[in-house]
């Protein structure tokens, strides 16, 4: 029976876009189908460290080695989306001497560069660390940007002749006696771009091997087909800073604990993170206290933290997952390797294997890992090159350092311009037209919004994760509506107005734990400049019927009765 295509990914995060691209690039035909926009589930929900290994080399020295070996493959292959740090293990003084040497011996035996520094050198890579922080273990550690490294691995996935399907829901595996052949899914009414089927519409694909690739979903996708596969997730917060209070990842160095991490990203950082494990990876608590908690703990680090300003806080959820019969009661305890589960082999199901656990970090590998399982499956003999082939934009960042004034540009925008686009700079920002800043807090001009546009549409979200645009400290207050009148005209107002509501409603979501100080001042600002200047507060003037507005001057308008002396 004729299939739609050889091989159907479910999941568009970084392993479900990481395997489409090994699979398209060994001639494979791929379909890759995700509910939201790319990165929309965990791995647009991570605290942006590229893991040297450090924090597991005592506690899971393979993990530990297999993140070190990762780490610097991503930075040969994916150099615009990482940057490299560096990391500090720092000690306090109710911290352990005996962890600390465990530490270092741990990570020399996994192959992890790492030093001791004493506290008055660390303070010297880093000012606002803690007068009382004793010592310091140095180790390659980085800060990498999830969303560009995700789509990156979509478009050369695409650029190899995978289709790369968002907004489409599974909500069916199709499944014919012991054999799983394809998925139904639902395409979303959301602003983006669809050409192959029409929002509201249920699709079917039918595939020669499934790969469930959806990480802390892959229970809930697998119960589908009567399969049960034993994901726990752990629910964990971070908490975005207005600037950057350190340039070198800042960790504690104690065994396990919440609220210990520190990640330069961008010119943010991000703190992190707790570890609680939740029942529905879609439906969990957030609360204010989580955050309060963080800041007060890592203010223990560095000081400067208790009264910085934050902009917003998210909530991720970690695909734990270890084997049946395990029994960890803690989530902190279970493994943060991977797993491989072919069907047919553990459930006696042929057509598909799940992947669950892991990290970002070793998202590569664990698609290299699952490619050659399909390619076994299918008798496909060609061989992976992911772990030797630049990704889109990395290419040649020796051109991109020599041409950073070549688009006049003010130096600040140009570097932050070619940081994003890596070798694709030249590509994007040479235009005759006017290139304008559209969002100034993070420089991102109008050639890259338009870029962002051309590959997704009018998914404005999708446009931020591609460009950082309304990720600054405004939050999209003020650039929202720059982003929106990019897609005029072509889109209708209708699309443009819903894409707008869209990008406005995320960035509001993580602002809510926030509220407080100058960030409880600029959501003010915000809504006051998006209600006076759009209605966006749907006010009178937005009604159905003719407003009177001269009559607002005697304090009556039609369909308005006045309230008198009150």
């Amino acid at each position: 029976m004729a299939r739609d295509t050889e091989v159907l990914v479910l999941g568009g995060g970084s392993t479900g876009c990481g395997i489409a691209r090994d699979l398209a690039t060994r001639g494979l035909e791929v379909t890759l189908v995700e509910r939201g926009t790319l990165t929309d589930g965990t791995t647009g929900r991570m605290h942006g460290l590229l893991h040297s290994g450090g924090r597991y080399a005592v506690s899971d020295q393979a993990s530990a080695t297999e993140c070190i070996e990762e780490n610097e493959t991503l930075r040969e292959i994916a150099g615009h989306c990482v940057e490299e740090t560096g990391g500090l293990f720092v000690q306090r003084p109710e911290d352990s001497d005996d962890y600390f040497r465990a530490k270092l011996e741990g990570c020399r035996d996994c192959g992890i560069p790492a030093r001791v520094l004493s506290g008055r050198e660390a303070r010297e890579i880093e000012p606002y660390l803690a007068e009382d922080v004793e010592r310091a273990i140095e180790v390659p550690d980085g800060a990498v940007d999830p969303f560009r490294l995700c789509v990156a691995n979509a478009i050369d996935a695409e650029a190899h002749g995978a289709r790369i399907e968002t907004h489409a829901e599974v909500i069916d595996l199709l499944r014919e006696g012991d054999d799983v052949y394809g998925v139904e899914v639902r395409h979303g009414a959301g602003p983006g771009k669809r050409t192959d089927a029409a929002a509201g519409t249920t699709e079917e694909i039918t595939a020669e091997y499934v790969v469930n690739a959806t990480g802390a979903w892959a229970g809930q996708i697998g119960a589908m087909a009567d399969l049960e596969i034993e994901v726990r997730p752990s629910k964990g917060v971070m908490t975005i800073m207005n600037v950057r209070q350190v340039d070198t990842v800042i960790n504690r160095c104690r065994p396990k604990g919440d609220a210990d991490i520190i990640v330069p990203h961008e010119t943010t950082a991000i703190l992190g993170t707790t570890d609680e494990e939740v029942a529905d990876p879609d439906d969990y608590p957030e609360e204010q206290w989580e955050v309060e908690a963080m800041i007060d703990t890592l203010s223990e680090l560095v000081p400067i933290l208790a009264e910085s300003r934050t902009i917003r806080s998210f909530w991720g959820v970690r695909p734990l997952y270890e084997p049946p019969g395990t029994g960890t009661q803690d989530p902190t305890d279970i493994t943060r390797d991977f797993f491989l589960l072919d069907h047919a082999d553990r459930d006696g199901v042929a057509g598909m294997s799940s992947i669950v656990g892991g990290k970002f970090t070793t998202y590569r590998a664990m698609a290299e890992e699952i490619a050659d399982h399909v390619c076994e499956q299918l008798g496909v003999t060609a061989s992976c090159s992911t772990a030797d082939e630049p990704l889109p934009g990395s290419e040649n960042l020796a051109r991109l350092e020599a041409g950073m004034d070549d688009f006049g540009l003010r130096s600040p925008v140009a570097r932050r311009s070619k940081q994003r686009l890596g070798s694709r700079a030249s590509e994007v920002l040479e235009t005759d037209e006017p290139n304008p800043v559209i969002c100034q807090c993070e420089g991102v001009t109008r050639a890259e919004v338009r870029d962002a546009i051309e590959g997704s549409g009018a998914d404005l979200n999708a446009v931020r994760i591609r460009t950082r645009a309304s990720m600054g400290n405004c939050q999209g207050g003020f650039c929202c509506q720059n982003m929106a009148h990019e897609l005029h005209p072509e889109y209708d107002e209708a699309t443009v107005r819903a894409a707008l509501d869209e990008l406005f409603a995320e960035r509001w979501k993580g602002q809510r734990h926030a509220l407080w100080g100058e960030q409880l001042s600029q959501a003010m600002l915000n809504y006051a400049l998006h209600a006076t200047t759009m209605n966006r507060d749907r006010d009178p003037a937005s009604a159905s019927e003719d407003v009177e507005f001269a009559a607002f001057d005697d304090g009556v308008a039609r369909g308005i009765e006045s309230r008198g002396d009150d």
